[in-house]
């Protein structure tokens, strides 16, 4: 097995979501003692916004500047990381409803065009299938499925959707909400997420 661990909470010490991927990580490592294991942290080792000019396959390198060039190298580095990867163990705190900007430009690194999805005569196609993974979602209110602010959930949903769409289907969300409405709401649901995180294999 090969791990690919990244976190994108810019919180640092105060973050819920960090504690709670690493946690998962360490589960699947003592599971799978001889599995390789890569950690990005997407926010100590920011990445540009997409560009798209940087990722079009077939370009002359020769003829683009050295900015879009170390794009595309790095690009290209995330992309083989992924590929390379069986499971996926990602902490994604929820920003203003959706994803962390620096997870997002991970995101668009990898889904790539001929890659990771291709479009067929039935629609597009996911070239990922056999890949695993494991969202450790942490949010300040509640947006889970019957509550007042589902509707506003971009996160989740956009994680499960752009996983899908590359062809995954094995996808775990771990989910601690509500950790801004009190300490001891915020200490039951970590609890709560700790103890999904102890049976992961």
């Amino acid at each position: 097995m090969k791990i690919l661990h990244l976190d994108s909470s810019v919180t640092g010490e105060k973050s819920v979501s960090r504690p709670l991927s690493a946690a998962a990580a360490q589960q699947l490592r003592q599971a799978h003692p001889d599995a390789e294991y890569v950690y990005r942290d997407l926010v100590v080792n920011t990445l540009r916004h997409y560009t798209a000019v940087a990722r079009l396959y077939g370009n002359n390198v020769e003829q683009i500047t050295d900015q879009q060039k170390a794009e595309l190298e790095t690009g290209e580095e995330i992309l083989q990381e992924f590929l390379a990867a069986d499971t996926l163990v990602i902490g994604a705190p929820m920003y203003n409803f959706g994803v962390p900007s620096q997870l997002k430009a991970w995101i668009d690194l990898i889904a790539v065009p001929g890659v990771t999805f291709k479009y067929g005569p039935n629609g597009a196609e996911g070239q990922c299938a056999g890949k695993r993974v494991i969202v450790l979602s942490t949010r300040g209110g509640l947006y889970g499925p019957g509550s007042p602010y589902e509707q506003y959930d971009f996160q989740e949903k956009y994680l499960r959707g752009v996983f899908g769409f590359l062809g995954i289907k094995d996808i775990t969300v771990i989910t601690a909400e509500g950790v801004a409405m009190g300490p001891d709401k915020a200490a039951e649901v970590v609890e709560a997420a700790k103890a999904k995180i102890a049976q992961l294999q």
